[in-house]
This record gives C-alpha cells, structure tokens and sequence, in this order.
C-alpha cells in the first residue's frame, strides 16, 4: 500500500467517526452528524479540517484499548457566503462527544486561530459532559474552552448551537458566547441533570422540562433561539452570520440592496391608535424600515415586551431595540431590561448601530418586580446605553414616560439623533396620573378635572416641549422614518466617540 491509499485510508476511518453503527442511531434521533452539520453550515468544499488524527491519551479504565481518530470533535474553518468562519463540531457517535484533554485542545487551537485571524467561531454541541475516565484533565481542559471564549468576548462573534445534550460544566461555554440557539425536542441544556435532581431535591423532572429549548427561550433566557430540526438551525445560524462583523475591527458588514433608502410608508400615519390606551405593533415599523423588511429577531420568545434583532438599512447592518405595545402596553421589567442590555451591549463590541424605537410608559410595577430586582435591571439597560459610543437613532412614536424614558436611549444618555412623532408623549407620567397628584382638590369635580387633564397634555405630553428644550432634534411625519433613519446613519457613518479610560466599568450585575 502506498502512503498515498495509507492516507486515504486513515482519513475514511476518521470520517466514519464512531462507525457506521453509531452514525445510523444518531439519524434514527433525527440528528445530524458532525460532518454532516458542517457540510450544511458551510459553504460547499469551504471546510478546511484540523487534527483529524489526534487520539486521547488516557489509558485508565480501558481507554488504552480504544483509539478513535479525532477524539470526539471536528475542527477547522470554512466560509459563509464567503466569508471565513472558524467552526467546531462534537461527535456524539465518538465516546458520546464527550470532553477530554485532547478533545479540548482541538477546540482551543480554532479559538486562538479565530481571535488571531480575526474571524467569527460557531460551535456545535453534542455531548455528554466531561469524559469521566480522564478526571481532572477533562476538567481542566473545559476550563481552557472557558477561559477562551471569556478572551475572544468583544474581540470576535461567538455563536453556539446546542444540538444534542450539554450538561454539567459544557453548558458555561455556550453560556460565555454571544448568541445560543437550540433545536427542539433533540437538545437540552443543564447544570444538573433530572436523576440527580430526583435523588438530591425529590423533584420529578423530565429532561425536556428541566432544560429543553421551550425552557430555555421562554423562561429562563440562556437560548437566544430555537429550530424544529438541524437543517433548519444551521441555515438560520448562516442568515444571522450574514448580519455580523468579523470582528470588533471591521465594522458592521454591507450587502448589495435594491430597496431605496428613500422610501416613504404612509401606513405609519395611522399605525398609531388615536387612543393613547389601544395598542399596536411595533413589528410593523421594524418591517417598514428594514431593507427589504427583513429582520433577525433575538430572543422572540422571551421578554415580549421588547424586541431585540438586526436589520439593514442601506445594506448596513443595524441593530434595532423597541417597546411592544401588544404585550404589557410595552412597559419594561426585569426581563425585558436585561434582555436588551445585552443586545446593545453586542451591537456596541462589534461597532454596530443602534435603533430605538420608544413606546414606554414606565417601569411594570409590582411587588414581585421590585423584590426580583427590577431596580438592578433596568440599571442595566441604562449602564449598557450610557457606555454605548456607536451610532445611535432613537424614535420616540408615543410614549415616553418617567424614568423608562430615562432608560430607552434619550439625547441625555448619548443618543446622536433624537426624533418624535407627532403622537410622542413625553413626561413624568400619563395627563390621568399627574393631575391626581398635582390637583387632588379637584378631583371630586368632574369637569374641572378634564380641564386639568387637557391642560396638561397640551402643556407636556406634546412632543413639541421636549422639542423646544433641545431633547428632540426633529418631530417626524411617521412615514418618513425609514428615510430620516437612513440620513441619520450616513451622517453618523465616521462618529468617533471614546469612554475615558478605565480598566473596565462595574456593570450592575
């Protein structure tokens, strides 16, 4: 045999994974195999694979005896619409995916490579845990996973996909990326599985339950998405790839669009109800002043009450934050402030603009949202805007109220451009509210209190106060807001603003 047909040979054993056996059971779970994500996620003949031949090296509990090449993970880099990627992949068919010592060098190697050359890294998960027979060096060996992605945080897009089981300590990688996105009914995600859960609390929990991608998108937030199958994670994981920088250098990417940048909606007119008590959605504005009404939605199944995701406008790529007045009247909680704090702090690592579109009347009051610390969260919302240098156009289209307006990007916490629609209502609070307070007198009288209501929705509901005070640049006709917008960014497009140095901030945590 020459050491050509040797190399072919060792490269198709490698290839096989766990053997044909274990690939046939991972089809019958309707997963995918390592390879076989790849090949969708990439672009066709783009992967470019490293350590294809590295073994574990333990030799305690019969591990000496078994030797399969790639130890459980495939690494390398590709393209994604041309455009260089580094990627990895657990191999459920090999040793359960399991982690080992060698298994995580590999993953270290592309997460040097990603922040050295600049490139975003996607990795796959599927796997059952730390391997147990290598004991602390597999424990060891996560650590370094960890300490990388905490490094490449800021420098590079980190994306994972969950797409099999991710428990115990392989579940901190995921959570120190950018965006985790599961596939429902085939991946789950805990720190402390249903069995030991059974014996340790009582509790009787299915797998599903306790970590499945309903959980984790609804509940407890660590999913930022969820798809019904592979085929359908990987080929949203490559539109979202489409929206992001390389990395925090090259600035937000550009694509050839054929939607003017003009273009004027006058459905916007009337989006807003003449009832300041009705609602609306707010996905409509996204829609009308996106390219092409395209929009990456982030956690749309978390914290409804505000909407977080990517846009293009002009073919740039934007990130767009706004109150939904269809849940909760828009009002902001402990969810929903953290929720978009993380957002706008991702748009402003990667030097991506930011849209924010206000309706608010205030803070969700209650005794559970003060005692969940609402205070602490909607301060991190605030910190996030406030140390936000990238271009930033905030849209008030009704309300803007108390210390929520504080909170949603005004001209006061750096906003660049500040526009209002005709319908904005900017104060302390709602006309209702204020003049309980201010005219309590009056409040047996009927007509003197309308009076005072009108009064004071003339006086400082009206957009035009906050206007004449400098806060508002411009009140807008809601049809041109795609085009006010559009202006708003080229004029940003060279913004050179800088925080005072410091070795880093004190995030409310």
């Amino acid at each position: 045999m020459t050491v050509i047909e040797q190399l072919n040979e060792r490269r198709e054993t490698a290839r096989l994974g766990g053997g044909q056996k274990r690939i046939d059971a991972q089809h019958a779970k309707g997963k995918l195999t390592a390879r076989e994500r790849l090949e969708l996620l990439l672009d066709p003949d783009s992967f470019e694979e490293f350590d294809m031949f590295v073994k574990h090296r333990s030799t305690d509990f019969g591990m000496d005896k078994s030797h399969i090449p790639g130890d459980g993970v495939v690494t390398g880099w590709g393209t994604i619409n041309g455009r260089k990627t580094f990627v990895f992949a657990q191999d459920f068919t090999v040793y359960g995916g399991s982690l080992s010592e060698t298994h995580a060098k590999k993953i270290n190697k592309v997460q040097r490579m990603a922040m050295q050359q600049g490139a975003p890294i996607i990795g796959l998960s599927d796997s059952g845990g730390a391997r147990i027979q290598e004991g602390v060096a597999a424990l060891a060996g996560y650590t370094d996973v960890f300490q990388n992605n905490i490094r490449a945080s800021g420098v590079v897009p980190q994306i994972s996909v969950i797409m099999g089981p991710s428990a115990g300590g392989a579940v901190y990688s995921p959570a120190l990326t950018d965006f985790v996105f599961m596939v429902r009914d085939t991946s789950y995600m805990f720190l402390t599985g249903p069995d030991v859960l059974k014996t340790v609390t009582n509790e009787i929990v299915t797998a599903e339950e306790l970590g499945g991608a309903k959980t984790h998108t609804t509940k407890s937030s660590v999913a930022d998405g969820a798809y019904d199958n592979d085929m359908e994670a990987l080929a949203e994981i490559r539109r979202l790839f489409d929206f992001l920088p390389l990395n925090n250098r090259a600035g937000a990417p550009r694509r050839p669009v054929f939607d003017k940048h003009d273009r004027i909606e006058p459905s916007l007119d009337t989006l807003v109800p003449d009832n300041p008590n009705l609602p609306y959605d707010m996905k409509e504005l996204v829609h009308k002043i996106a390219d092409e009404g395209d929009f990456f939605e982030i956690q749309r199944d978390f914290a409804k009450n505000i909407l977080c995701g990517f846009i293009r406008v002009e073919g740039q790529t934007v990130g767009v934050v706004a109150n939904q007045p269809m849940v909760l009247a828009g009002c902001l909680d402990s969810d929903a402030s953290r929720k978009a704090a993380r957002f706008v702090r991702f748009c402003d690592c990667f030097e991506i603009p930011i849209v924010t579109l206000v309706d608010v009347p205030g803070f969700l009051p209650g005794v559970s949202q003060e005692h969940n610390g609402v205070i602490k969260n909607g301060a991190k919302l605030l910190y996030a805007y406030g140390e936000a240098t990238v271009p930033r156009i905030t849209v008030i289209t009704r309300k803007a109220y108390g210390g929520a307006y504080c909170v949603m990007s005004p001209k006061h916490l750096g906003a660049d451009i500040n526009y209002a629609w005709p319908s904005a209502q900017i104060a302390v609070m709602g006309a209702k509210g204020a003049t309980e307070i201010l005219f309590r007198k009056d409040l047996d009288d009927a007509d003197k209190t309308a009076e005072h209501i009108a009064d004071y929705e003339e006086k400082f509901l009206s957009p035009f106060r906050a206007a004449e005070l400098g806060y508002i640049d411009e009140v807008i006709k809601p049809q041109s807001t795609r085009k006010r917008i559009s202006r708003g960014l080229a004029l940003l497009s060279d913004k050179a603003t800088k925080n005072p140095w410091k070795k880093h901030g004190n995030l409310p945590l």
